[in-house]
């Protein structure tokens, strides 16, 4: 990041050091280490600004958005794991309670209250809106060095989406046996197998499948994210000692910067290869940061992603998978390059471990992508606010 940058950090930080936290001092009383966290995560995401009130006067006025939105924000911040612990938290936390926006005279919203209120922030993609905005703001202006490109398994309590499927295949077939004899459909004619060999003369065969990569280059971006598969089902990947691990659940794709900021996130099914994220991503960070080099492991390595690579102007780290070949080495100054990929394996550690990555006690893709979305804005914030440094 470049001076300029720098100064607003350190001015942003100074203000809310040195005028805010007083004054909520006098107000409430002593702040803890980790409430003067929340106080300056809140005041960097300021998400109250993206929260709309919708109640026109009819009816009971539903609870503040704003209060609930900043609560959430707490609860990636202060690593609670449920809705029912938030509330608790709240309840006995009167110095908590204040900083989000809660009177103290008012009772608490009910824990029905906040699911509605997190299913709507979920289907408004309201941490992802704040979050753009974030790094548009701080980051927008800055040349980013390296950009970080990776996945990490997303643990859901719900079953793979091919369970349920495979338990609805034998109906259709049930009912068909109740038909009579002159409905019976005709049966399938089975599909001819393809021909090996080269084509006779004016014989017409169809065109290979083309591969997901390839068909992605050709998509704008809108098509591209329809076509990201983002249900539960079950994912297989060798860790960092080469063991095989599987789990139920989803991949968050991540694309980091050197400073250890997530710029973009993407949440697709646990089977999607980690490949066919890295357009889609290289593109909505390319909308949101300026950057010189893409950093990606060997799952990447693909002709068609260095092409495109070189086409957003960027220059392609990608490690080299040999596929049962050769390994090719990285250039001396291409190899220690490389090593700034390590920024994304922590962020994706620190938002596992401190940010709610590792407790998902929703269901669906949508709820999932808003409860991370939370922990990566969280995140966010707290890589910023140590940029001052």
């Amino acid at each position: 990041m470049h001076a300029t940058q720098r100064k607003l950090i350190l001015q942003r930080w100074n203000v809310i050091q040195h005028e805010l936290l007083p004054e909520l001092q006098n107000e409430v009383g002593a702040l803890t280490p980790k409430l003067e966290r929340v106080i300056h995560t809140l005041e960097w995401v300021r998400i109250e600004e993206f929260t709309a009130t919708t109640w026109c006067g009819v009816g009971r006025p539903p609870c503040e958005r704003a209060w609930l939105a900043n609560a959430f924000v707490a609860k990636a911040v202060l690593g609670l794991t449920t809705t029912v612990g938030l509330i608790e938290r709240l309840m006995v936390d009167r110095v908590l309670r204040r900083i989000c926006g809660f009177p103290p005279c008012r009772k608490l919203p009910s824990e029905a209250t906040f699911s509605r209120a997190f299913d709507e922030f979920a289907e408004r993609c309201l941490a992802e809106r704040v979050h753009e905005a974030l790094i548009k703001e701080h980051l927008g202006g800055a040349l980013i060095g390296h950009l970080s490109r990776d996945g990490t398994a997303i643990e859901a309590r719900e079953r793979p989406a091919h369970t349920r499927g495979a338990a609805a295949t034998p109906a259709p077939a049930a009912q068909w046996s109740l038909m009579a004899e002159e409905e019976t459909p005709a049966p399938t004619p089975p599909v001819p197998a393809k021909k090996r060999g080269r084509p006779r003369r004016g014989e017409v065969r169809a065109p290979a499948k083309v591969s997901p990569i390839q068909r992605q280059r050709q998509q704008s971006l809108t098509q591209m994210l329809e076509d990201i598969p983002a249900v539960c089902d079950r994912g297989t990947k060798c860790n960092a000692q080469g063991y095989k691990v599987s789990w139920n659940g989803y991949k968050l794709h991540l694309d980091t910067a050197d400073c250890g900021v997530p710029i973009a996130a993407l949440l697709s099914s646990a089977s999607m290869h980690d490949s066919r994220a890295a357009i889609p991503l290289s593109l909505i960070s390319a909308q949101r940061v300026t950057n010189l080099y893409d950093v990606m492991d060997a799952a990447y390595c693909s002709f068609e992603l260095h092409e495109h690579c070189r086409s957003l102007g960027h220059v392609p780290l990608i490690d080299h998978n040999p596929r049962g070949g050769k390994k090719e080495a990285f250039e001396p100054a291409d190899a220690i390059r490389y090593n700034e990929r390590t920024v994304a394996e922590r962020s994706n550690a620190r938002l596992k471990d401190e940010f709610g990555g590792n407790s998902v006690r929703v269901k669906g893709g949508t709820k999932v992508m808003g409860h991370l979305m939370f922990g990566v804005l969280a995140l966010s914030a707290d890589q910023l606010m140590r940029l001052r440094q």
